[in-house]
């Protein structure tokens, strides 16, 4: 898929739910700029990502990113790190791996037109033995 003509990106579609305040947006924003890169090939207007923590800065904190990008399943991405910057670098990895992964098993799908290329030059070979096939028929 092409770039986008509005990229996403963190900054563009990072919202907070519970446990985060804008104050900590800057920080936040430049910690998740990781993902733009993977985040790019998505119009921004259709991807949004949303961060919330529980119990923030406590034993039991746990950080979850949602990610949801139109006409893809919601991916979500949790973690229960103590140290809330290591939850934020843990739910930005698994998310940029789980975008990854999705890309991958979706591309064949979506680029149908560049794997059928690829295909001929192997399908080819087939139909040159089918017309073979025929020849030989005709010439009994």
């Amino acid at each position: 898929m092409a770039m986008s003509a509005n990229p996403a990106t963190a900054a563009k579609c990072l919202r907070f739910n519970a446990g985060f305040t804008q104050a900590d947006r800057d920080w936040i924003v430049a910690q998740f700029a990781t993902l733009d890169a993977r985040l790019a090939t998505f119009d921004a207007d259709a991807t949004d990502l949303e961060l919330s923590v529980k119990d923030r800065e406590a034993k039991g904190q746990r950080v979850t990113l949602e990610c949801r990008i139109a006409g893809w399943p919601k991916i979500v991405t949790t973690s229960s790190e103590e140290d809330l910057r290591a939850a934020l670098n843990d739910v930005r990895d698994d998310l940029r791996r789980k975008l990854n992964d999705a890309k991958t098993r979706q591309e064949p799908r979506n680029n149908k037109h560049l794997r059928v290329n690829t295909p001929p030059g192997q399908a080819e070979t087939p139909t040159d033995d089918l017309t073979g096939v025929g020849t030989t028929t005709d010439e009994r």
